[in-house]
């Protein structure tokens, strides 16, 4: 029979499957034993691991046990918790290494303490009182040892042996400069002819006059420096005391200008040393010897009046420089011997600090009153060669922010 063109025309399709045809069984393993089929060779395509615990290998084995994971290198306990990056192998390197110098901010401590200390003992040494603020902190020369001292301390903690050197100088030399001061001066050596007990008081606008008047009567002193002796106080003084103190030589002013200086013995030839506050001074007879005394209250050195401050003790050292026989200069100096303008008094005027000869001359006189302990000394008792100092005390007065000093002085003939 012939085919129907169109049917011949028609592409052959794949018979439909049957569904009650089963299916062809799949490749079996070769049993153990037989011959496997060969392969032709090629690459080896990459075994898979599996993940412990999660069925058979590929190839329906038992699952192998898994190999030990590689030693993977721990970060140095200064090291970023982090870790190294995933797939890097070798030393992991900290990306913030310490610091090649861990004692710098010590080290820098230790410099910054250096600085006043080293400053203030060079104007020191160098005889000069600069400008503010060296003149005040020069007040504080002996203590400025323990900052000297901590520098020294923190430079060999941070191991800088430079910075440890310099600081070892600066303490060293802090040291030396706050050794006493004195004057090389050639004490009378012929016999006392009477004996003379000097009282210097800072009474701070007057307040304290009560407490003076009582320590007066106790101490009996025959010559009375009194500073910041308003009117009321020069009065209540010279009233009081007007037998056993008889003789005064004063300068009348409200506040701290006013000054008086009284005296068991005659007083002659007034004098006074122009300054902002009274500054009087006469001669007196004592046991037929003419003394020249002479109260000193020259500005304190205020920023803004340093260069009044040296004027004005420039002014005693001129006074003391003309000197010609026995010479007491007394009262608030408001300078200590760490000042050059203080220490040129006692050049010019061959004086000597009563409170040196005794070995008191670090004996703190001001301020009593407030938070701060007293730190300096600044007031004084000057003595000329023809005084020899038997003793010097510190008297505590209510009312005054000034310790008083109280000198036993004895007065000798000529050789």
């Amino acid at each position: 029979m012939d085919s129907d063109p169109a049917l011949a025309a028609a592409p052959k399709q794949d018979p439909a499957p049957d569904p009650q045809q089963a299916p062809e069984p799949a490749a079996q393993k070769p049993k153990s034993g037989a011959p496997k089929p060969q392969q032709t060779p090629g690459p080896a395509a990459p075994k898979p691991v599996p993940a412990p615990g999660f069925g058979p290998d590929p190839d329906g084995s038992a699952p192998a046990a898994p190999e030990p994971a590689a030693s993977t290198p721990v970060p140095a306990p200064e090291s970023d918790p982090a870790g190294p990056a995933p797939g890097v192998t070798g030393p992991f390197l900290d990306p913030h290494p310490p610091s090649r110098r861990p004692g710098r901010p010590v080290a820098l401590l230790a410099g910054l303490l250096l600085v006043v200390p080293a400053l203030v003992t060079a104007c020191r040494l160098l005889d000069t009182d600069g400008i503010t603020p060296v003149p005040q902190l020069l007040s504080f020369l002996p203590w400025l040892t323990v900052p000297a001292g901590l520098g020294l301390l923190l430079a060999a903690v941070a191991r800088r042996r430079g910075l440890a050197l310099t600081a070892v100088v600066v303490l060293a030399a802090t040291a030396w400069s706050s050794l006493p001061y004195t004057t090389w001066t050639t004490i009378g050596h012929g016999l006392p002819v009477a004996r003379v007990r000097v009282l210097a008081a800072n009474v701070e606008f007057g307040q304290a006059t009560d407490a003076l008047i009582a320590t007066i009567r106790r101490e009996r002193p025959a010559l009375v420096y009194v500073s910041e002796c308003d009117r009321a106080c020069g009065r209540a003084l010279t009233t009081v005391f007007a037998a056993e103190l008889p003789h005064y030589a004063s300068v009348e002013a409200d506040g701290s200008a006013g000054s008086v200086l009284l005296s068991a013995h005659p007083l002659r030839d007034w004098r006074m040393i122009p300054a902002t506050m009274g500054m009087p001074g006469a001669t007196a007879e004592i046991a037929g010897r003419s003394v020249r005394v002479q109260l000193a209250h020259p500005m304190p050195p205020l920023p803004g009046q340093v260069d009044v401050w040296k004027r004005e003790l420039g002014r005693i050292e001129d006074f003391a420089a003309l000197r010609t026989g026995p010479t007491l200069i007394a009262g608030d100096f408001n300078a200590s011997q760490d000042h050059a303008a203080f220490r040129s008094i006692l050049k010019e005027g061959r004086l000597r600090d009563a409170a040196w000869a005794v070995r008191r001359s670090r004996a703190a006189t001001w301020p009593v009153e407030g938070p701060v302990p007293p730190y300096v000394q600044i007031d004084h008792v000057l003595v000329s060669d023809e005084f020899s100092v038997d003793d010097v005390r510190f008297l505590d007065l209510d009312g005054t922010d000034h310790r008083a000093v109280l000198a036993d002085l004895d007065l000798r003939g000529d050789r």
